[in-house]
């Protein structure tokens, strides 16, 4: 099993920044792919940025492409999310998730290994 844990969360104004960190440990963790989840409240966790195991291959919800990006660091066991352009509607917990199968898929089914996730807020 692997273990991810977020952090860097937190309240943001409409039109800001904010990089989420996912750092994971335990077995081949650098031979997974990676990806990132929210879900706002009442509405179905989904699917928005992964990225296979060595960083060369990445996917987007359109609902974040152009303003996010999902890189990793396997020296360090790491994974980022820079966000752009921020606005209310991408307030939500973010998760990051694991899946040690191919391609970089988006279906939260296919993932394993979750992390607690960490709140994101958009507001002024």
């Amino acid at each position: 099993q692997l273990q991810l844990v977020e952090s860097g969360g937190g309240l943001v104004r409409p039109g800001g920044s904010l990089t989420l960190s996912c750092a994971a440990s335990g077995r081949r963790s650098n031979g997974y792919v990676i990806a990132w989840f929210r879900q706002a409240p009442g509405k179905e966790r989904e699917g928005i940025a992964c990225i296979s195991s060595s960083g060369s291959n990445t996917r987007y919800a359109d609902s974040v492409k152009g303003r996010f990006t999902i890189s990793r660091d396997n020296a360090k066991n790491t994974v980022y999310l820079q966000m752009n352009s921020l606005t209310p509607e991408d307030t939500a917990i973010y998760y990051c998730a694991a899946r040690s199968g191919p391609g970089v898929i988006l279906a939260k089914a296919l993932y394993d290994d979750w992390g607690q996730g960490t709140q994101v807020t958009v507001s002024s």
